[in-house]
């Protein structure tokens, strides 16, 4: 039996005000609120739905979950 190598998954939750709610065009990138990296998919949503929950009242404000392992590695 072959072993398959595991590769590592991550998250990052961050947020901030847009441009247009309908885009992710954010205003001032440098005040991005980075709310973390995480190893799995469920904290990050449980991260992202929390923050976005926090700032619901504002349009403007926009929380996003980036996969940084498909950045880090896009062939993989």
């Amino acid at each position: 039996m072959q072993e398959q190598e595991v590769k590592q998954q991550l998250y990052m939750v961050m947020g901030g005000r847009v441009t247009d709610p309908r885009d992710i065009t954010f205003q001032d990138p440098e005040s991005i609120h980075v709310a973390g990296i995480f190893s799995d998919y469920d904290r990050a949503e449980e991260s992202w739905r929390s923050n976005a929950q926090r700032t619901v009242d504002d349009a403007e404000m926009k929380y996003v979950i980036v996969h940084l392992h498909k950045l880090l590695d896009p062939a993989g």
